[in-house]
């Protein structure tokens, strides 16, 4: 389901499934230019530009396109959700893994960008898996509350596109976090994706590895944990009530 799904996001376009990378690759090269160009922008943590932007592009690419994609799970298959013989609660999953074969390749293409730049991963890689699991567990957690939402409040998914769109600026992916004082540094931190993002640059680029920040790491799941539990018991709870309103 998820392959088809995925399949049919791009049915009837010329050029298919390349619009899936072509998009998010012409939003990475657009702020490469803007601020490598049009800025000059210095090299980061020793590392050009476009790998210090790429280390957070990446990750922060398969979190947007998850979760629009999977706030819509349950309305956009409302036919199947109508039959009670199938599983529903499988929807948001379907989605998630659909957003993730894309994930698959852009991390590929990340791998080939930093290598022809003379920085491959090696032993990191490792990291890379790890982190790419945490990111599929925080996006799971929220599909599941963000698709049970939508049922009920169509707005749902233009809320979030728009919270996305706050959250790229909010998040330390363009900018330093050394440009905000120390104090308040923490804040940045209560972000999950925060977690994700300094993970990536901390293995692609420090070469360290994610246990090196066991306070982060037990946050992180803290917070996956607490909203899995709420997004599941609202889910059940609403369950029962989408077939009269979808």
């Amino acid at each position: 389901m998820s392959k088809s799904d995925f399949k049919n996001r791009f049915s009837g376009s010329y050029f298919g499934v390349l619009w899936a990378v072509i998009q998010p690759l012409m939003t990475i090269i657009i702020f490469w230019f803007v601020f490598q160009v049009g800025f000059r922008a210095q090299p980061v943590s020793n590392v050009p530009f476009i790998l210090w932007l790429c280390a957070a592009m990446i990750p922060w690419n398969f979190f947007t396109d998850g979760i629009i994609n999977s706030t819509g799970a349950f309305t956009s298959y409302s036919f199947v959700v109508k039959k009670m013989v199938f599983k529903v609660g499988l929807l948001p999953l379907v989605k998630v893994i659909s957003s993730f074969f894309l994930n698959i390749a852009f991390n590929f293409l990340l791998i080939i960008i930093f290598t022809s730049y003379h920085h491959f991963p090696g032993i990191q890689l490792l990291s890379i898996v790890y982190l790419n699991l945490c990111l599929f567990a925080l996006i799971t957690v929220l599909a599941y509350f963000l698709s049970t939402l939508n049922v009920f409040f169509r707005d749902t998914s233009q809320i979030v596109g728009i919270l996305l769109q706050f959250g790229i600026w909010l998040t330390p992916i363009m900018w330093q976090e050394s440009v905000i004082p120390e104090k308040y540094l923490w804040i940045i931190k209560l972000n999950p994706i925060y977690y994700i993002i300094n993970g990536y640059r901390d293995s692609l680029i420090n070469n360290t590895w994610f246990f090196a920040h066991p306070r982060q790491t037990l946050y992180f799941w803290g917070v996956v944990i607490i909203i899995g539990f709420f997004s599941f018991i609202f889910y059940k709870r609403m369950r029962p009530h989408f077939a009269d309103v979808i």
